[in-house]
């Protein structure tokens, strides 16, 4: 019996007609699947890509940047235009991506978070102490307006840690930088109007500069369009508490 399993079992151990038997009775498992390699695709040569918006589109910043002394692009304004135009939206997706809330800071931080912040980045600090009402009023304002402009940053200190001895009285101050110089700044609520809202403070903050700026704007950060941006959420606002007003009344009929 040793000798007829030795007939059907070959030097390799690979599937005989014993094994096949054995599988149809259900003595073994499946015979697995063969292996096949995967086939092989020569990677393509750059040299013979097409070139254009959606080549560009594949491109990381870095590459973008390389491609500016490139020959093959210096006879195409379009495409140079448009690698331009994606380095620009890359740098700001990625200027979004490291704000969008109030992030807190220390004194040691404050030179390199706010006075050498990208000229480009305008900052917006709050100076603040826990358990005043005023400072949380402004904050909340501010959680909000980080959210809706992410391409501004947003910064909270702990007012003594900036200016030692600042008086509680002064708070909660708001300072506005951009190139590494004060631009505006704002001594207590007051400054904000009766009612402190998001889009009052977004409206003071915008009067004189382009501070705000919601990333999706391109290079279009002109004093004019923000503030029309600016004033449209207000007006929207002012609409729909007016409509939720209405509905609350009605409802209560």
């Amino acid at each position: 019996m040793g000798d007829y399993h030795f007939v059907y079992k070959d030097v390799e151990g690979a599937s005989t007609q014993w094994d096949d038997i054995q599988r149809k009775l259900g003595n073994l498992p499946p015979k697995p699947a063969p292996f096949k390699p995967p086939g092989f695709t020569p990677a393509q040569d750059e040299a013979s890509v097409s070139k254009d918006k959606s080549w560009i589109d594949q491109k990381t910043e870095e590459e973008l940047e390389d491609l500016e002394d490139d020959l093959d692009l210096d006879d195409d304004n379009f495409l140079q235009e448009y690698r331009k135009k994606r380095l620009v939206e890359i740098r700001e997706a990625a200027k979004i991506s490291k704000f969008g809330s109030v992030n807190p800071i220390s004194g040691s931080d404050f030179v390199r978070e706010v006075s050498q912040a990208p000229s480009d980045v305008w900052v917006v600090v709050i100076l603040y102490k826990e358990g005043i009402q005023e400072c949380d009023v402004l904050m909340n304002c501010l959680q909000e307006l980080a959210t809706r402009y992410p391409a501004t940053k947003f910064v909270k200190i702990i007012s003594t840690d900036c200016i030692p001895n600042y008086p509680d009285c002064n708070l909660p101050t708001l300072l506005v930088y951009n190139n590494g110089a004060v631009k505006a700044n704002y001594v207590g609520l007051r400054s904000f109007g009766r009612r402190c809202t998001p889009e009052g403070v977004a409206l003071v903050l915008c009067q004189a500069d382009p501070v705000l700026n919601d990333g999706q704007s391109g290079n279009d950060e002109s004093r004019k369009s923000m503030l029309e941006g600016v004033r449209r959420k207000i007006i929207e606002k002012v609409v729909r508490d007016h409509e939720d007003g209405i509905d609350d009344g009605s409802s209560s009929d």
